[in-house]
Formats: C-alpha cells, sequence, structure tokens
C-alpha cells in the first residue's frame, strides 16, 4: 500500500510514513504511555498502513498523551485529519490517514481489544 501520510505546511522533515509511526511511538512513551504497540496493517487493510495502540491511567492522561502526540507530530509535519473521543471516554482516536492512533484506558483496551480483532497484523514494536 502506497498511503501517504498528511503533512502540515512549514518546514518539511522528509519523514517516511514508518518513521512518523515510530515517532508517534517515542512521543507516547515520553508522555508515559504503557503498553505500546506498532502493528503495521498494511496487508490486512484498505484504509491505513499502521495502527498505533497505547494505554494511559486516567482521563486527564489520555488527553495528554493524545496533545502531545497531535503537537510532537504537528512539529515534524504531520497533521491530524481527525480526531474522535475524550479522555473522560476513555478512548481517543487520533487519524493521521495512513497511521491511526488509539489512546486508551486500560478497561476500554480489554473491552476493545484491538489487538486480538487486528491479530494478522505484523507487530513492529511492542513496549511495555
Amino acid at each position: 500500500m502506497t498511503s501517504k501520510a498528511h503533512q502540515a505546511e512549514g518546514p518539511e522533515e522528509d519523514l517516511t510514513i514508518e518513521e512518523y509511526a515510530r515517532l508517534a511511538v517515542d512521543i507516547a512513551f515520553d508522555g508515559l504511555g504503557t503498553n505500546i504497540a506498532l502493528l503495521d496493517i498494511a496487508a490486512v487493510s484498505d484504509f491505513a498502513d499502521y495502527f498505533i495502540i497505547v494505554s494511559g491511567e486516567t482521563g486527564r492522561h489520555l488527553d495528554a498523551i493524545s496533545n502531545d502526540l497531535q503537537r510532537g507530530l504537528r512539529e515534524k509535519g504531520l497533521r491530524t485529519l481527525h480526531r474522535e473521543g475524550t479522555g473522560p471516554g476513555g478512548w481517543i482516536l487520533l487519524d493521521y490517514g495512513a497511521i491511526v492512533v488509539h489512546v486508551f484506558d486500560r478497561a476500554t483496551r480489554e473491552r476493545y481489544d484491538l489487538e486480538r480483532l487486528w491479530s494478522r497484523a505484523r507487530e513492529i514494536v511492542r513496549v511495555q
């Protein structure tokens, strides 16, 4: 799949989609996100190349992780196409086109179990 990340106006970083996805993992880790998974879903999906799944502790923590991701990726030239959900709601989705980030509280992550639903995807990185 040759999906393109949606880049913002401004300084061009010229990162690959996978490099942006790995950067998102780093940003989530720096924000104290836990159980971070980077999945290559390109072979099993026609709408994105990568899923990033990360857990946080509280609604405020989910909001903080998501805000850090948006700011950090935007600074490197990648803009969010769509943001859905809220921290207090237990799940925030950040859509970057080729990359989709899911920020969950633990209970919501267990309930939806995206890793099981996307079990045919290739796991690239897992940060506990």
